[in-house]
């Protein structure tokens, strides 16, 4: 682990890094599997649930310790050395947040197959990023993304612009991400959600404030190796415990269509694929059955396009590819991050039918509809999800049994009660905890690293104090990277919205404000800084006044449009003002439009040299 601290002056590190993760691994699997004795030897849930929780965050910890640097190359960039296997294992522990871990599967599980917009387009986003994005900025040597609007486009009021769009979409995202923290710490510590949310930035700043990039790319590599066993464990284990075997991402349909015969049987009507759940009622059904209207379609293209948009926007997803050694192994960056990610999302809807079927099917022991409340009301985990918050049954009838549409439980809390509503061994609750505790955290350290680095870099560095040494700009970034953390918990623990509708949200200000201005400043020469600033200033503001009048104003959504694809209307108007502004104003320099030619190869020097 030593290695970790300087790797510049250890040849053999990058070399080493299968076997070091190997190890790792290897520890952790021990881990699970002490915890697994202990608990056979009668150690109580709550400790396991706290163990778990608290020796990956401490391994984590102690991997941003050993990382620190005070070098401005490995704090911003990790010294551009990271291997496009571990950088796309890093990029999947990035991307794979709260949202895709906590709450991908829940909100499949309660809104069925109008989710899985979600997972078509933040998948396809990669797509977009490997073929527009990715090998361009990392040959033009930027430390942020806005470092490169600023230097493509000149003038340090485009950069304060970008600036502008990076903080609003990221603080919105790792609100989120704070979010889910706070929920896997409530449930795994039994302490308030307000409480869980200030422990998860705990873990967060640990990992992150020393060692910057660096310190993050290594605990995300230990952190996506966690949270992918967390989450294949449980399904695996369900699917073959329900006979259906264990590749469950390949035999769910079974799982569904005996599903639609348990709906019929508890008087909700046909189920389709992942749809109806319990805790909705009848009306609800009735409008997924008319999810084959043209309006839903529509809705799921829109939904679809916000995600892949804003994947291709999101600057500390960018950023991922600012820290390999060359644009080729950018390029074979976004590859090995598509591998990761799909493992978990090829997951999800098995998850979500799995558990479905754990609730429903009276052959099975751990089902509960149908039951008597005062039994269910007596089960441990309905206990302890209620005492949280998450969960609330209500006997509407009167008649003391439990039916469909008087189990509520939030959409956030799915994954992480499936092993206990599956009546698994509870060291697998702890695992998936620790899952889910290591997708959040690793997707908080990003957005908070983004945030800050933009504003010491970009805003301190480049705008207020050009003549800051290493040491002072350093000091910013780790004073800003608490300060955003915790406004980011006290945002959180007034749980504004859900977990996906956070998620959602921070994608649309990204793509409103800055998806056109990067897209264009590689592949249009003519794209000048007036263009750029008023698509950035024009997006942001038309996408955020379209949100305030839908979600807040009660202004009827326009074609569907409704608040979580707002984004939509953001880049729209970005991609207007971005192109007639700049037609109408001067065009770029030759030098500026020489600079974009040469950006346009992927391969070659970087442009701004080592020295930037």
């Amino acid at each position: 682990m030593a290695m970790f601290g300087d790797f510049k002056t250890k040849a053999g590190f990058i070399e080493n890094l299968p076997k070091i993760y190997g190890i790792y691994t290897g520890g952790f699997v021990l881990f699970i599997l002490l915890m697994a004795v202990l608990e056979q030897m009668g150690l109580g849930s709550d400790t396991i649930g706290i163990l778990f929780v608290a020796f990956t965050i401490f391994i984590y910890a102690l991997i941003g310790w050993l990382s620190r640097t005070m070098q401005i190359d490995a704090y911003y960039v990790a010294g551009r050395q990271v291997p496009p296997v571990f950088n796309g294992m890093a990029t999947g522990a990035d991307w794979m947040s709260g949202a895709s871990f906590v709450a991908m599967a829940g909100g499949i599980y309660m809104g069925g197959h109008a989710y899985l917009a979600f997972v078509v387009g933040w998948t396809g986003g990669y797509v977009l990023v490997a073929t527009l994005m990715a090998p361009y900025l990392r040959k033009f040597g930027c430390y942020t993304v806005p470092d490169f609007i600023g230097t493509r486009y000149g003038g340090n009021f485009a950069r304060l612009c970008a600036v502008l769009v990076l903080v609003i979409a990221s603080f919105t995202y790792v609100t989120a991400q704070i979010n889910a923290t706070g929920t896997i710490a409530s449930r795994a510590l039994q302490i308030p959600f307000g409480v869980g949310v200030w422990f998860g930035l705990l873990g967060i700043l640990l990992c992150s404030m020393l060692g910057g990039m660096r310190a993050v790319t290594w605990t995300q590599v230990a952190q996506y190796i966690v949270l992918i066993i967390a989450y294949l464990v449980p399904v695996i284990w369900m699917s073959n415990k329900q006979g259906f075997g264990v590749i469950p991402q390949l035999v769910y349909g079974d799982a569904v269509a005996r599903i639609g015969e348990l709906e019929v049987l508890h008087q909700v009507g046909t189920l389709k694929p992942a749809a109806t759940v319990a805790g909705v009622s009848a009306l609800t059904v009735k409008h997924a059955t008319a999810a084959d209207s043209a309006i839903a379609s529509f809705r799921f293209v829109t939904l679809v396009a916000c995600m892949m948009l804003g994947t291709a926007s999101l600057p500390h997803i960018l950023m991922r590819y600012f820290t390999t050694p060359s644009v080729r192994d950018a390029r074979r960056s976004v590859a090995w991050s598509l591998f990761f990610i799909f493992l978990l999302y090829f997951t999800a809807p098995a998850l979500a039918t799995f558990t479905k079927l754990q609730v429903l099917d009276p052959n099975l022991a751990t089902s509960i509809i149908g039951k008597s409340i005062a039994d269910v009301n007596a089960l441990e985990w309905i206990q302890k999800w209620s005492n949280v918050g998450f969960l609330k049954i209500i006997d509407s009838n009167g008649d003391g049994i439990l039916q469909i549409n008087e189990f509520f439980m939030r959409g956030d809390i799915v994954v992480l009660a499936t092993p206990e509503i599956a009546g698994l061994p509870y060291v697998i609750s702890g695992l998936v905890a620790a899952g889910g505790m290591a997708a959040a955290m690793s997707t908080a350290d990003g957005l908070l690293l983004a945030i800050a680095n933009a504003l010491s870099h970009d805003l301190y560095y480049k705008m207020i104090d050009p003549k800051a040494d290493v040491r002072h700009r350093l000091i910013v970034a780790r004073i800003l990277l608490v300060a955003i953390g915790a406004a980011g918990a006290i945002v959180a623990s007034f749980r504004l919205t859900g977990i996906l509708g956070a998620v959602a949200w921070a994608f649309c200000f990204a793509m409103s404000g800055l998806f056109f201005p990067l897209v264009l400043g590689v592949w249009w020469k003519r794209a000048n800084r007036p263009g750029a600033i008023a698509g950035m200033l024009v997006g942001l503001g038309v996408g955020t006044w379209y949100l305030y009048m839908v979600r807040f104003a009660g202004m009827e959504p326009w074609y569907g449009l409704d608040h979580l694809r707002f984004g939509i209307v953001g880049a729209a108007a970005s991609l207007i003002a971005m192109v007639v502004v700049s037609l109408a104003t001067k065009e770029p320099d030759a030098e500026t439009q020489a600079m974009v030619e040469e950006l346009r190869i992927p391969k070659g020097e970087t442009i701004l040299g080592s020295t930037h």
